[in-house]
């Protein structure tokens, strides 16, 4: 996928304007949310169960992680190999593709089927697997529905097809499968089913993603709601498992830990249909199974984080949550933020995994009212990582400079009470000279920028500051 980022005022404006799409949003938007509440208020009113507690544990078990990730990265290597799978290491996307490519030659491979994975988003594993004459097909329903449509990419890390209606697939379905026309969604999920068969049975690869790596035992596992990822496992001679390096977890207790957080803070549920645990090879006797299994674990600027002020990211389970909940992701859908992982996570993880100056407007990309922070299953602080990233432009020079010198000069006044008291009270008559007895200012003189696409909300009232003199004055 090409990165996009740079362009994110120009796709909001495109987005807003979609109809379509807009109509797509307010029909998903909500649902998500609904869901995680109902999932936390259930699981509550069980016995001795807390979810802020849980919230907490698996908080522990994600900084035990980053804190040692080395050792646990080590060991499960060892326990992988003792298994019979292959662990290799791949810096960035390029080497990635690389060792993919390598293992799809050693083996003859002509088709690789893939179950959903971020990471081969974010080295666009798809283009090099079609470049070097290997079909790729994607089997996740939503995944293959953005594959046969032009290889869009995702917006949405659980949901990747939410931006689209039921007719548009439809249409594309009837388009390319040859076949009548039909809104019945059983009745679609039915002819992918059909479609994708074939291909099940005649891939020689299969690729997959990782939710979790398990340190003690070398396994991955596979958390998702349909069949497809077992197959994908399961039926070719050969699989492939490409994730991050931060995925691991100590133990099967760990994992069990997140497993009662991640399917409630995704999609409401108690637990996904499918959990999967994948361990080596096929042993002789085992009716199905890889003869051949791969971990290309990668680092793509996750390393990077550790022992820095954005570590806390590498605690981030990808369950989706912050974006469920987020006022501007739920307004613009995913695609405006042009890269893998949109909404709050994205507004961090882009800019410090393709750089901050190819992402400029991505931590402006955010309220900063904390909804993200507060559902985030490991309590990862994103409206702080957010400012963070946005002092660090300022620091580094990569906003504009009269935004650098208006934010100078008001954190000059605003260290002197009297000063800014004054500053409010002329502001406040400014503005209301702007608003002209009307309750909103269309253009804002001194920041026309602000009212370009909005009118800005006329003073009411007095300011804060002679409110609270007032209130103290009255006890």
């Amino acid at each position: 996928m090409r990165q996009q980022s740079m362009f994110f005022k120009a796709r909001v404006g495109e987005k807003l304007a979609d109809v379509r799409l807009q109509a797509n949003l307010k029909t998903a938007k909500g649902k998500f949310v609904d869901m995680r509440a109902k999932a936390v208020v259930d699981y509550n009113a069980q016995a001795d169960a807390d979810f802020e507690a849980l919230r907490s544990a698996g908080e522990q078990v994600r900084r035990r992680v980053v804190e040692n990730l080395d050792v646990w990265l080590e060991l499960f290597e060892r326990e992988a190999q003792a298994r019979g799978a292959t662990v290799l290491w791949a810096k960035d996307g390029g080497e990635i593709c690389r060792h993919v490519l390598d293992i799809a030659e050693r083996h003859g491979v002509r088709k690789a089927i893939k179950s959903k994975s971020m990471l081969s988003e974010e080295a666009d594993l798809n283009a090099a697997l079609s470049a070097a004459g290997v079909q790729p097909v994607e089997t996740d329903l939503g995944e293959y529905i953005l594959q046969i449509a032009g290889n869009e990419a995702p917006s949405h890390i659980i949901a990747p097809v939410m931006h689209k209606n039921v007719d548009e697939v439809a249409d594309l379905f009837a388009k390319t499968h040859n076949k009548p026309r039909k809104t019945d969604i059983p009745a679609l999920t039915r002819e992918a089913r059909e479609v994708l068969r074939e291909h099940f049975v005649s891939a020689e690869m299969g690729i997959s993603g990782g939710n979790f790596l398990i340190a003690e035992s070398g396994s991955v596992a596979l958390v998702t709601n349909e069949g497809n990822g077992r197959m994908v496992t399961t039926l070719p001679k050969v699989h492939v498992v490409v994730t991050g390096v931060e995925k691991v977890v100590p133990t099967l207790e760990d994992f069990a830990t997140l497993m009662r957080l991640l399917p409630r803070s995704a999609t409401g549920q108690a637990i996904s249909n499918y959990v999967s645990l994948l361990t080596g090879t096929k042993a002789g006797g085992d009716p199905d199974g890889p003869e051949h299994m791969y971990f290309v674990l990668v680092d793509n600027g996750r390393v990077g984080l550790l022992g820095s002020e954005f570590e806390d990211m590498l605690r981030c389970i990808r369950c989706g949550a912050c974006m469920n909940h987020c006022p501007v992701y739920q307004t613009i859908g995913g695609h405006a933020y042009g890269w893998v992982y949109p909404g709050p996570m994205g507004s961090v993880l882009t800019p410090l995994f393709t750089g901050l100056e190819n992402a400029l407007d991505l931590p402006h990309a955010s309220m900063l009212c904390n909804q993200c922070g507060v559902v985030c299953p490991v309590k990862i602080p994103l409206p702080d990582l957010l400012r963070k990233l946005r002092e660090k432009q300022t620091d580094d020079g990569l906003r504009p400079l009269s935004e650098r010198l208006a934010l100078r000069a008001w954190g000059w006044v605003a260290a002197r009470p009297a000063l800014y008291a004054l500053a409010a009270k002329i502001g406040v008559r400014y503005l209301n000279w702007l608003a002209g007895g009307r309750d909103r200012i269309e253009v804002l003189g001194v920041a026309p920028g602000w009212t370009a696409g909005r009118d800005f909300p006329a003073p009411q009232g007095r300011t804060f500051k002679e409110l609270y003199a007032k209130n103290r004055k009255s006890a």
